[in-house]
């Protein structure tokens, strides 16, 4: 009862309808596949916790970087399978432990909202450019699935994977971009095996908890300054 009122209504009712609608999709559509649905709750739930900015949901994000990237080898996109191994994986460890090491007022379930200065952003972005360059050329190389898609997601999750152990509010807001274009990605794949209408699903439930947590964090941001 203690871990049940620690999410508020809202976030109960988002968490209950994103795991029935993910469960659902599975049974129509790729119940053999169960890898898919253990990445995506497992998801759903990190991203509820994060909007939380409890450490749990970094922790969680661990796991499903390692799963999604076995899903996304099978289905020749490298370059998911790369970012969240290689990149969403090594930066959900380190969120983990800035947000251990930041708790607001000693509180280890709530990580301290920061704020990046207009100096970080713009290093930020030049190390997004680098990023986004380099993978075109190493994703070209692995002839990865629909070459565009593939590295603007290595873009906008190299971006949310920097904001969020920088504890920026705006993490959640890239992650919901990343989430447009993983749409895109997994809806060219449905076209040849419908069992991946399940993945769609997934990441239409993940752009709605993802904006839930940009919001949650600026309401918090909001909160931890006047106290």
């Amino acid at each position: 009862m203690k871990l049940w009122n620690y999410f508020t209504k809202i976030e109960k009712t988002l968490w209950i309808s994103s795991v029935v609608l993910i469960t659902a999709s599975f049974f129509g559509f790729s119940e053999s596949d169960v890898l898919t649905l253990v990445a995506s709750l497992v998801g759903v739930t990190a991203l509820i916790l994060n909007a939380k900015g409890n450490p749990i949901g970094p922790g969680l994000m661990m796991v499903f970087s390692i799963i999604y990237g076995i899903i996304s080898y099978e289905c020749a996109y490298y370059g998911e399978m790369i970012t969240y191994v290689g990149m969403s994986l090594p930066m959900a460890v380190v969120s983990l432990v800035t947000w251990l090491r930041n708790p607001h007022n000693g509180n280890k379930a709530e990580a301290e909202v920061n704020r990046v200065s207009r100096k970080e952003i713009y290093f930020m972005l030049f190390l997004v450019l680098i990023v986004t360059v380099a993978f075109y050329f190493i994703l070209g190389a692995f002839g990865t699935a629909h070459l565009i898609p593939s590295t603007i997601s290595v873009t906008t999750s190299f971006a949310a994977a920097y904001l969020s152990f920088r504890r920026s509010p705006y993490y959640a807001f890239a992650y919901a971009l990343n989430d447009v274009v993983l749409l895109v990605l997994w809806t060219l794949m449905a076209f040849v095996d419908v069992s991946y209408v399940s993945v769609i699903v997934c990441f239409v439930v993940f752009l709605v908890n993802d904006m839930y947590g940009f919001f949650s964090w600026k309401k918090r941001e909001k909160i931890q300054k006047e106290s």
